[in-house]
């Protein structure tokens, strides 16, 4: 069962909202958030991206960096420019990117049930990572970003979140700088809350679509701060901020390669090998794939579609019949290569988002010499895997739209 529970959001002042409000730490550097800052000096980047607040130079891992951090959240707070909801809420929160709309549910997923994999993964994580995100839960005693997950998609669920909105105005409605629209409502009937807690009780698993290392260090925070005296297993770090979707709402683009040289061979060389296990034929269409096992290439200023030829993957293994299996495996490592793309330097990897024209562009301005175009993973491939235990190769999906934090903050102090 989903065990998940309401609680006290930290939230911005609905007038402030869209100012605060920012992208996730992840999807940009050091430099594009002090950018950020320097224009809005509100942005929640100031929290969740702390070493931007200091001059160029400063370890993102210092001591000082959590401690900033801290010290941001709690200024918004004195201000009264954030402020914690009076008693224990869910919250709806609804993205719209264009035509495509999204509605998930802000709530307090278990702790335990991560642990013994109710709430299932399939992505390895990087113990830096991990621990920079464990560092930073400790510091500002909040968890910031949201774990982003998913359920199989059930009616009653999806109906009575629906139902739900057209019957109460929402808290926060604005449109971002980048176009997504966002809409929070607050759910805080004692009738409705136990509703929803008694459905979700009802889904036999979670799914973490992304958010592997906020939700691992959540774990580890626990782990620790469990060790002091007289806890009760109730407190608030036993659970983790997330917003949960139905899998149908969600919305995968590509997450496509770029690499910097050939591994030695002429442009004629690499066409000879890649035919060995694809069908190659050059394009002056949409170059973006159609469907699974085909690739878009860009070479020396043309567009070729790749097709995985029969025979060369199999086809009833969920982690080989990935897409982007087929290409590290019959391509990247063996023809260029790239032996570990969670490692190797000479790889790229550029979210769906950006559209093909920024491959384009890194290889024609010769940062990169060859670039790749895939076709998106499935919802579908990725709970397969995670139900069978399995780890997604990495840089397997990427997730439009992007949830921005601060929308709600789950604060851990013993004082909540």
């Amino acid at each position: 069962m989903a065990n998940i529970r309401p609680f006290k959001g930290l939230r911005a002042l609905p007038e402030l909202v869209k100012q605060i409000s920012a992208l996730p730490y992840d999807v940009m550097d050091t430099e594009e958030a002090r950018a950020i800052l320097e224009e809005n000096p509100l942005s929640f980047l100031s929290v969740t991206k702390s070493a931007a607040t200091f001059p160029v130079g400063m370890d993102e891992h210092d001591p000082k960096v959590y401690a900033r951090a801290k010290e941001n959240l709690d200024k918004y707070i004195a201000s009264g420019q954030m402020k914690q909801d009076p008693k224990p809420c869910y919250y709806i929160y609804r993205q719209q990117m264009g035509a495509y709309i999204q509605i998930g549910l802000v709530a307090a997923a278990s702790i335990q049930e991560y642990r013994d994999n109710t709430i299932k993964k399939h992505e390895l994580t990087r113990t830096d990572k991990e621990q920079d995100r464990v560092n930073h839960i400790m510091a500002t005693k909040a968890q910031t970003g949201c774990v982003f997950l998913a359920y199989k998609s059930r009616g009653e669920v999806d109906a009575l979140l629906i139902k739900y909105m057209s019957n109460h105005k929402p808290v926060y409605d604005f449109l971002a700088d980048d176009g997504i629209k966002h809409t929070l409502y607050v759910v805080d009937e004692p009738l409705k809350i136990a509703e929803i807690t008694e459905l979700f009780g009802q889904v036999p698993c979670l799914y973490i679509a992304d958010g592997h290392h906020r939700s691992a260090a959540a774990l580890r925070v626990a782990d620790v701060l469990s060790k002091r005296p007289e806890q009760s297993g109730q407190e608030e770090y036993n659970s983790f901020l997330a917003v949960i979707f139905p899998d149908n709402m969600l919305h995968i683009l590509d997450y496509n390669r770029m690499v910097k040289d050939l591994n030695g061979l002429t442009s004629s060389e690499l066409m000879e090998k890649i035919a060995e296990k694809f069908i190659i034929n050059e394009t002056i269409q949409d170059p973006k794939p159609k469907r699974i096992h085909t690739f878009g290439m860009y070479l020396e200023g043309r567009w070729f579609i790749l097709e995985a030829k029969k025979g060369t993957f199999m086809t009833d293994n969920p982690i080989a019949a990935l897409d982007v299996s087929i290409l590290q495996e019959n391509l990247l490592q063996p023809i260029l290569g790239i032996n570990d793309p969670r490692t190797d330097n000479r790889i790229a990897f550029v979210g769906g988002i950006r559209g093909l024209k920024e491959l384009e562009k890194k290889v024609n301005n010769g940062e990169y010499m060859v670039a790749f175009a895939m076709y998106p993973t499935s919802m579908e491939e990725l709970m397969t895997v995670a139900d069978q235990g399995l780890i997604m190769p990495p840089k397997s999906t990427w997730f439009e739209p992007k949830l921005r934090d601060a929308m709600v903050v789950h604060l851990i102090g013993d004082e909540n």
